[in-house]
């Protein structure tokens, strides 16, 4: 009977202990931790912590670390959007969404994230390659200014491993410069000065490479194209 009565009470006092094990760790894990870490990271990088929103006349129109698509309205019996290009255009990628809205972001739907998983040597990699490289070409290429295939670098026919990548090249971005200007009815030295100041260069001085990125660029150029016309 004692032997009974001590394993009950045995038994219980385990029981209050887990329970009040439990109660701490909710309280430490649930909810003292996340406070303290989501407290540190607005105190320290907010804009970071905050998902590095684009704002543009006051509103979020993207994430400085997702990619997004520049088109024109789908035209009737269209499967793909013509791309708008009085815009920088970002690298090819059929994953990302949608900003038609010069920078507003009213119909931004992100489809999917992903590579091709094509071979080098895959027929329909090899095409749309071609293709996407003669589309270069023919929509950068103005009255003073023609694009020679060998001009076209490899981001601006080939999608991120993500699909979602934010950046191109200074190199691709410089290509573009004479379009957007004839489209935006500014001069060629002053839509290559915003790339210029858009350019962030390598991590530390030494990891990756110089890039832009093209929402925050395409933002600028909305300024910029909104500045001229006013004056």
């Amino acid at each position: 009977m004692n032997n009974s009565v001590g394993s009950v009470g045995s038994t219980a006092r385990l029981l209050g202990a887990g329970l009040r094990a439990l109660l701490v760790l909710t309280v430490i894990c649930g909810v003292v931790y996340p406070l303290a870490v989501t407290g540190i990271a607005q105190g320290l990088f907010p804009d970071k912590a905050n998902g590095s929103e684009v704002r543009s006349g006051g509103r979020v129109v993207g994430s400085e670390l997702i990619g997004q698509r520049y088109d024109l309205p789908l035209k009737k019996g269209q499967e793909t959007a013509d791309p708008d290009l009085k815009w920088f255009q970002p690298r090819p990628s059929n994953g990302l969404g949608s900003n038609r809205d010069a920078g507003v972001n009213t119909r931004y739907d992100l489809i999917l994230s992903g590579a091709t998983n094509l071979a080098g040597d895959s027929k329909d990699l090899i095409a749309d390659v071609r293709a996407a490289k003669a589309a270069v070409v023919k929509d950068n290429s103005t009255a003073d200014f023609k694009v020679r295939p060998s001009d076209v670098p490899a981001e601006a026919v080939t999608s991120s491993g993500s699909g979602l990548d934010p950046h191109i090249s200074p190199r691709y971005a410089e290509l573009q410069v004479h379009r957007v200007a004839e489209r935006n009815g500014l001069a060629v030295n002053q839509v290559r000065k915003l790339v210029d100041e858009h350019v962030d260069g390598r991590i530390l001085g030494f990891v990756g490479e110089p890039r832009v990125n093209v929402l925050q660029l395409n933002v600028a150029l909305k300024g910029l194209a909104a500045g001229d016309a006013a004056g």
